[in-house]
């Protein structure tokens, strides 16, 4: 993860630490050894830990919480002079071409490293403990009438490895307070590891839905991320994961497909491996995902990475409803404004196209444990029939 970007941090590190310096701190204050040796410690403290994640074969190290803290601090040192730098450099900028006083950017600066201090001590300290349970009712032509009212609770992207016991917990309850038909977990139950997962064996399997629970594979639940094991070792560890899903009771889908019935009627819960752009898993095999179901059939679709809904869901069969994760919305929203807009254009909720709809859970957790006005969230889907 930061060998990805280890340059670019390390220069965020250290040149507004030089801009600063020399364009206020050396002109204004006379500052002697030990007040310079302050200013630069904690720049070089950063790089030095960032040259030592970089040298990681993981995504991330085993150790998650020193990980987090590191985070955290290159939100609180680095993060805040890079925002003061580049406004002061605009300010400037505007100053010599409008000639203006004042170097208006150095305040706006200021506000910008305020706002940001706060999103980041809200997102880490308190955004995490919020659940949200949303209602969502969904209406299709073509639904079984048998089926008109049927109820679905999806949740998605839980990343056991970062998951604090209390939330999963009140999710569980949340779930089967909901006395939903099925249940859909959409992907991503692990950070990179199935030995994340063992201590939630007994609360998930605590999940109860009359048709029972059903889930998916998402990106994380692969070996993609623990890039030094030899191949027998990633295709143990996806085994492990894939079993412990099936050992506390869910229907793990793997490019496959099973038929719910009431009645004379059925729909049909498939469920794609993840279909996600590179870099991340291409699994998904849609010809055997839908193997043996009619045209005319009613097709709930599970798919982790929403991106596959306009590159292969829509174009290449009838799924009339697709249930997603993978985005976690961004894990923030600010003005409204999530940052996976810019990756995508379904991140976040339901999205229609004719008669068939996309929704993207923001789900519960995140491999990183920060969330900004973008909650935790169960969804209660309820399909209706449309009256025309």
């Amino acid at each position: 993860m930061i060998a990805r970007i280890f340059f670019l941090i390390i220069l965020a590190a250290i040149l507004p630490d030089i801009y600063i310096y020399r364009r206020y701190l050396r002109r204004r204050f006379d500052l002697g050894l030990w007040q310079r040796l302050m200013w630069w410690l904690p720049g070089a403290a950063m790089i030095a830990v960032t040259l030592v994640y970089a040298m990681i074969d993981n995504f991330a190290p085993d150790n998650l919480t020193w990980f987090n803290i590191y985070l955290f601090m290159l939100g609180l040192i680095v993060v805040p002079k890079v925002l003061f730098v580049m406004s002061s450099l605009m300010g400037r900028l505007l100053r010599r071409l409008f000639k203006l006083r004042r170097n208006w950017g150095n305040y706006i600066g200021l506000v910008l490293v305020l706002g940001q201090l706060y999103v980041l001590f809200t997102g880490s300290m308190t955004g995490t403990d919020r659940l949200a349970v949303k209602q969502v009712t969904i209406e299709f032509d073509d639904l079984p009438s048998a089926f008109d009212g049927y109820r679905i609770v999806q949740f998605s992207d839980i990343h056991l490895g970062s998951m604090r016991t209390e939330l999963m917990e009140r999710a569980v309850v949340e779930i089967n307070k909901q006395h939903a038909d099925l249940i859909a977990f959409t992907g991503d139950i692990q950070n990179m590891r199935p030995q994340e997962l063992t201590r939630f064996a007994p609360l998930l399997s605590r999940l109860r839905a009359k048709d029972g629970v059903y889930s998916v594979l998402g990106n994380h639940d692969y070996s993609q991320y623990m890039p030094k094991l030899d191949e027998a070792q990633k295709k143990a560890n996806e085994m492990q994961t894939r079993n412990f899903q099936t050992s506390v009771g869910w229907n793990l889908l793997l490019n496959d497909n099973c038929i719910v019935r009431r009645s004379a009627d059925s729909i049909v819960i498939a469920g794609e491996e993840n279909d996600g752009r590179p870099p991340f898993p291409q699994k998904a095999n849609l010809s055997k995902t839908l193997h043996g179901i009619s045209a005319q059939s009613f097709v709930v679709m599970l798919q982790h990475d929403p991106s596959a809904w306009r590159r292969s869901i829509l174009p290449k069969c009838k799924a009339q409803l697709t249930l997603s994760g993978h985005t976690h919305g961004g894990q923030a929203s600010i003005f409204g404004l999530r940052p996976t807009e810019l990756l995508g254009k379904e991140d976040a909720g339901l999205y229609r196209e004719g008669n068939r709809a996309l929704y993207v859970s923001t789900g519960l957790g995140g491999f990183v444990p920060f969330r900004f006005h973008m909650d935790p969230e169960v969804v209660v889907i309820t399909l209706k029939k449309s009256r025309k």
